[in-house]
């Protein structure tokens, strides 16, 4: 089971961000924000430091929210940004030991967090999440490694920088990327949007679960 606890590196997060990164995760985040704006029930997990959700109920106040992490001091943070009422839930767990607490999630957000785990895992957890969403879009930011060219050597290298220093820092177990989109797909969600981003080692993905998917255009960069 895939483990690891930011507690330590929460209070700097951000800075390590955007020393390594500037802007550009912030970007992949708020891609697709606008496709929560008429989600009622929405689930996210390993959300951090809660920047994403502070967007979020500026646009849709109205959504009840269940908030996921592993680290206390992560949802310390993303409590005093969001100024949460009653309508956020925070839930300091492991995804993978949690049940939710709805079967009727219409949002699922992930941002950065599924290159967290390996197959296994992601096919245990997107089954469970599964359950509970039937007819739900799912907003993913994550890394993502091309297949060929410069664009693979330049992105093995940033993951191989990365993951050592998350397992340094963290504990994570998982030292390599695990395809998601394998289980989403096997559990009836299709992609609907996808933008890349950093020649291609970032992308942000909208998937939808319901019966008909109109595809769009995926070739866009930033």
């Amino acid at each position: 089971m895939t483990r690891m606890n930011c507690d330590r590196i929460a209070p700097w997060y951000r800075f390590f961000e955007y020393g390594a990164f500037g802007r550009k995760l912030e970007r992949r985040r708020f891609e697709f924000l606008t496709a929560g704006a008429s989600a009622r029930h929405v689930l996210m997990l390993g959300e951090g430091d809660g920047r994403f959700l502070q967007a979020f109920r500026r646009l849709n106040p109205e959504a009840t929210v269940d908030y996921v992490d592993s680290s206390q001091t992560m949802l310390s943070l993303a409590k005093e940004r969001s100024g949460a009422d009653g309508r956020v839930c925070f839930h300091h767990a492991d995804a993978l030991c949690w049940t939710p607490p709805r079967s009727d999630y219409d949002l699922i957000v992930t941002h950065f967090f599924l290159d967290c785990f390996n197959e296994h895992d992601l096919t245990q957890l997107i089954g469970t999440i599964a359950t509970r969403a039937p007819n739900a879009a799912w907003i993913i930011s994550d890394f993502h490694q091309p297949e060929a060219g410069l664009s693979a050597l330049r992105a093995a290298f940033w993951l191989r920088l990365l993951y050592s220093f998350f397992h340094i820092t963290t504990g994570l177990e998982t030292q390599t990327l695990a395809d998601y989109q394998a289980p989403l797909a096997a559990n009836g969600f299709h992609l609907d949007r996808k933008v890349t981003a950093e020649a291609g080692l970032l992308v942000s993905e909208l998937w939808r679960r319901s019966a008909t998917i109109q595809m769009l255009d995926t070739g866009a960069c930033r």
